[in-house]
């Protein structure tokens, strides 16, 4: 009996110290080399205004639609959202290919976009959702097709909207990875600057 208190005392005191060790020390350590090495990002990448408003965070999109859901013409817009532009509920469809509500899903999303910015070939990013649902990021292609519609809206010359496209035209990836992409938060934010 005595050694099984024993053992059970060493037990419980370990938890403890482990249980500080880890699951504060740890964490406090881990959260204080973020905030000093990279402290935008550890703090979730916001984007702010000039007067220091929160406007949004560069990792999570947005919906740049009125109240009713019409997208605004003078903005770019961001993929479909799977989420509804809800971060906490960040999630994808999980629909298959040949899942009816994907199909539907697809269509109307092509529907919309064309309505939007002409007839033309669609970027399979304009009419899909993103894995989370919230990729803050279009294709250059996807960008490129909505110039016209931004510059017509917000009446610029076309040359101006593209050479904005242009300036925040993100590279592959290491070089390689991925395709080049466009963050919709920050370029119409630019747009808006300007």
């Amino acid at each position: 009996m005595r050694t099984t208190l024993r053992t059970a005392g060493v037990a419980v005191r370990a938890m403890l110290v482990f249980t500080v060790l880890l699951g504060v020390g740890y964490m406090l350590l881990i959260t204080g080399i973020g905030q000093l090495a990279l402290p935008s990002q550890a703090n979730g990448s916001l984007v702010r205004s000039a007067d220091g408003t929160v406007v949004g965070s560069s990792l999570i999109a947005q919906s740049f639609q009125d109240a009713d859901g019409t997208a605004l013409p003078q903005y770019f817009q961001s993929r479909p959202s799977a989420a509804s532009w809800d971060a906490a509920a960040s999630t994808g469809s999980n629909l298959g290919p040949e899942n009816a509500d994907l199909i539907d899903s697809i269509s109307a999303n092509r529907a919309a976009f064309e309505a939007l910015n002409g007839s033309g070939a669609i970027p399979a990013d304009a009419v899909t959702s993103s894995a989370s649902g919230l990729d803050p990021d279009i294709s250059a292609a996807n960008a490129e097709r909505q110039v016209a519609r931004v510059a017509e809206a917000r009446g610029i010359p076309v040359s101006d909207v593209e050479a904005l496209v242009a300036e925040h035209t993100l590279p592959r990836d290491l070089g390689f990875l991925g395709d080049p992409r466009v963050n919709v938060l920050e370029l119409n934010r630019a747009l808006d600057a300007r």
